[in-house]
C-alpha cells in the first residue's frame, strides 16, 4: 500500500520543519531489469551489476548489486512521492555530500527518510531547501546512501 505524500503549503510551513521528523518514503524493490536499464542508460555495464552467475561466482557481495548511482537517482522521485511542496515550480539543484556505505543486493528493497536541514532564502523569492537523506536497506545494518540533497522551490 502507498501512503499519500504529506503537503507542505508554504514558505513558514517548510522553516516549522527543519529539525523535525524525517518524512519516510514507501519501499522500492531494486530487481535485475531496473539494474540492466540503468546500465543501459549510463553505459556502465560491469559485470557485478549485469553479470548475475559471475556476480555470484566472483564478487565479494555474493550476487549482483545495484549502482550506486542507481540508488542515488531514486531519491528525487521517492521525495516526490513523499512530500507534496505547494509550489509553482521545484527543481533539483544539487548536492552537498554522497557516500554509499552498503550495496544494495538486487532484488532488496530500498526507501529513503528525508530531514529538513535547512530552509534558505534565494534569488527570485525562491527558497532552497538542504535534505538530509538516508536511503536504506531493507532489513539492512548500514544504509546504502547518505547524502545531502538540495532543491529549490518557486512560489
Amino acid at each position: 500500500m502507498t501512503a499519500a505524500p504529506v503537503t507542505i503549503a508554504g514558505a513558514a510551513a517548510l522553516r516549522a520543519r527543519i529539525g523535525g521528523e524525517p518524512f519516510v518514503s514507501d519501499w522500492v524493490e531494486i530487481d535485475q531489469p531496473r539494474v540492466d536499464r540503468f546500465a543501459d542508460a549510463t553505459g556502465d555495464h560491469q559485470w557485478i551489476h549485469v553479470d548475475p552467475a559471475r556476480a555470484r561466482r566472483e564478487s565479494p557481495f555474493g550476487g549482483p548489486v545495484a549502482h550506486g548511482f542507481l540508488t542515488l537517482s531514486l531519491v528525487a522521485s521517492l521525495l516526490a512521492q513523499t512530500v507534496h511542496i505547494e509550489q509553482r515550480m521545484g527543481v533539483n539543484y544539487g548536492l552537498n555530500r554522497v557516500r554509499f556505505p552498503a550495496p544494495v543486493p538486487v532484488g532488496a528493497r530500498v526507501r529513503a527518510s528525508f530531514a529538513i536541514a535547512e530552509v534558505d532564502d534565494v534569488a527570485d523569492g525562491a527558497l532552497q531547501i538542504t535534505w538530509d537523506v538516508t536511503v536504506e536497506i531493507e532489513g539492512g545494518s548500514k544504509p546504502a546512501c547518505v547524502a545531502q540533497f538540495v532543491t529549490r522551490h518557486y512560489f
